[in-house]
């Protein structure tokens, strides 16, 4: 059981946020009305999409230096798990842009355009895995590929839509939530939807390495 505390735990801390997060009482703001709610899952799927990946680039500088292929295979499984929550990351996004912006995509706004080039250049690092046969090869190309992909990733999510005029909370000149209306009540949903989708991460990142792990294991039988 103490092996799974944060399983048992990321379930009641997401289940508790999917549904106190459509009854808690919310600021009543211009255009985004009842939409805010989707801070509760958008923004805490995104925090774990960046986690994992960070998680992944760790472990690929670690792969680098110990020049150790089980630390390769961390990396490589952490991207997939942040590639995976990226998914849901966009589609909450999407549905969110739809009733405040009025459009399901826009390219005006360079966060948007970010997002999409960085999962692009994560999905070249998946090619490029597949295309080398050399194992070692294969770990150092992909590693060193990892840490230009994590760079750009936050060059383009974190950095870029800060200096220039963006839609998002927060970038180009906009308040971020924190400042005008991220009240106490959203907090008690917010913070604990972070942690439940984080530790969600980690789990999906156990199952990964099992099953690869099992993988490995068959083959070699």
């Amino acid at each position: 059981m103490k092996q799974h505390w944060y399983k048992i735990l990321s379930v009641i801390l997401i289940v508790y946020t999917l549904i106190y997060g459509f009854l808690v009482s919310v600021p009543r703001l211009d255009i985004l009305n009842e939409t805010i709610r989707n801070l509760f899952y958008h923004v805490p799927i995104w925090f774990a999409m960046i986690f994992m990946m960070s998680v992944s680039v760790y472990y690929a500088v670690v792969s680098l230096f110990k020049n150790s292929k089980d630390h390769f295979k961390l990396s490589y499984n952490a991207a997939s798990v942040g590639l995976f929550f990226a998914v849901p990351g966009i589609l909450t996004g999407s549905l969110w842009a739809k009733f405040t912006w009025q459009t399901w995509w826009t390219f005006q706004d360079p966060k948007l355009n970010g997002v999409a080039i960085g999962i692009l250049i994560y999905l070249a690092y998946f090619i490029l895995v597949s295309s080398i046969d050399n194992d070692d090869t294969k770990s150092r190309i992909a590693s060193v590929y990892n840490i230009f992909a994590f760079v750009m990733l936050n060059v383009f999510i974190m950095i870029l839509p800060r200096l220039t005029d963006s839609l998002h909370p927060g970038n180009g000149g906009n308040p971020a939530f924190s400042k005008y209306d991220l009240d106490s009540n959203m907090r008690l949903v917010f913070y604990p939807a972070v942690i439940g989708w984080v530790l969600f991460s980690c789990w999906i990142l156990n199952i990964f390495n099992r099953t690869s792990n099992l993988k490995l294991n068959n083959d070699e039988n």
